[in-house]
């Protein structure tokens, strides 16, 4: 064999890798507001380096992460079950619990059907790939979550993508496919940054003239919005017209995991065809209980939605009158529009030094000039906290130019 030449430089695979250096020059100001441990919580207030704070940016909208009935719950699960699975619910990871819960939640939603995954991730990446193939067409909002970009990816299927909301655009984008090719219109219920909601009666109305399919992401409305915390459909009075909707546990449930529920066929063919399924092992005992506990409590106290629909009400009119920028948000979801990258890094370092913390969304999570402070609310806030939270936007909002002592906004974004 020929002495390989060695005088030109190789490629390496790592070199993106040696050049990331983002993460530590932000780090270096101080400024670094990801991966923070939580040594301590009561859900409510948390602590994170010694410093006890307001949590205004957690999912748990339900506040429930911390209920003794769910933990008990668990608990009880780990006792009998033991800690895992070891396998793929195809093979040897199902357990009873995992039936019981597919039955109540196609119970609770009104569909024929459920099937669980192991993350609410894997639930859209796994549904969306096995059920657009090779002559189909995905028709997905361009605001859409991650999971639901990969899983349109990982399909066979052509993906076109349209403008956020804009129902005109997907009207343009179907009238240019053939009646005899295949479509789904895939789109976030509440969208996670935004707090918005898709324009379900547009969708429904499109799907059908079109003959699409209509499949919901719900992660951000199952639990919080809708009859009975039912979802974005439920909100409008449009479950029956929904094709599939998928939805978390990672939330409102306070576990891990995810699920899809639909007709019966179309459910069972995801179920035996789904590698994101097959290949992944099932939720753990403990997750599985939980998630049954809290959609028990979740109908037994309808408080729990009043209240979360009370405090988003109160919280969007709050920072309105302050004069930020929330855009549109409609949910416990609330963002807060700061600008610049490094503006919104400063903004919420002051945030968490005057004890509230809350999430900064930057490039590429949001378009460049429009970095946000994430907020999201819970029903177990008091009017104390929520108080508290408004105040030190205030403080931190005037201080650094965002906004003045008259309630005006001072970027343009």
């Amino acid at each position: 064999m020929a002495k390989t030449d060695q005088s030109f430089t190789k490629a390496d695979i790592f070199t993106k890798a040696y050049q990331f250096t983002a993460a530590d020059e932000v780090k270096a100001q101080g400024l670094y507001p990801y991966f923070k441990p939580l040594t301590d919580t009561d859900g409510n207030v948390v602590v994170i380096e010694g410093h006890e704070v307001i949590m205004a940016g957690s999912n748990n909208y339900l506040g429930l992460t911390n209920d003794p009935r769910l933990m008990e719950a668990a608990q009880k699960a780990i006792s009998k079950y033991g800690t895992g699975c070891t396998g793929s619910r195809y093979l040897n990871g199902t357990l009873d619990l995992h039936l019981e819960l597919e039955e109540k939640l196609a119970a609770f939603m009104h569909k024929e059907n459920c099937v669980l995954f192991s993350t609410g991730y894997q639930t859209n990446e796994g549904a969306i790939q096995t059920i657009a193939g090779r002559n189909d067409v995905i028709f997905s909002d361009k605001d859409n979550h991650a999971c639901i970009v990969i899983g349109t990816q990982l399909s066979n299927g052509k993906t076109v993508r349209y403008l956020h909301n804009d129902m005109e655009h997907l009207r343009k984008l179907l009238e240019r496919e053939d009646d005899s090719t295949g479509k789904v219109i895939v789109s976030d219920g509440v969208f996670s940054m935004s707090g918005t909601l898709a324009k379900i009666p547009e969708l429904v109305s499109l799907a059908k003239e079109f003959g699409a399919r209509l499949y919901l992401d719900d992660a951000h409305a199952i639990g919080v919005i809708g009859e009975g915390g039912r979802g974005s459909a439920s909100a409008f009075g449009m479950l029956d017209d929904v094709d599939l909707i998928s939805g978390t546990f990672s939330k409102s449930f306070a576990s891990l995991g995810g699920f899809l529920v639909g007709g019966r066929e179309v459910i069972e063919y995801i179920r035996h065809n789904s590698p994101a399924h097959i290949f992944s092992a099932s939720m753990p005992p403990a997750n599985v209980a939980t998630v049954l506990k809290a959609l028990e409590v979740l109908e037994q106290e309808p408080w729990r939605l009043e209240r979360l629909d009370e405090i988003s009400n109160y919280m969007r009119k709050g920072l309105k009158d302050l004069g930020f920028n929330i855009w549109t948000s409609e949910s416990p979801i609330i963002p807060v529009v700061i600008g610049e990258m490094f503006d919104c890094l400063e903004f919420w370092r002051d945030l968490f030094d005057a004890g509230i913390y809350a999430n900064a969304v930057v490039p590429p999570a949001v378009p460049r000039g429009q970095s946000l402070i994430r907020t999201s609310y819970m029903a177990t806030h008091t009017d104390e906290q929520l108080d508290r939270i408004l105040e030190a936007f205030k403080k931190v909002g005037i201080k650094r130019g965002i906004i003045d002592t008259n309630g005006c906004s001072l970027i343009e974004v």
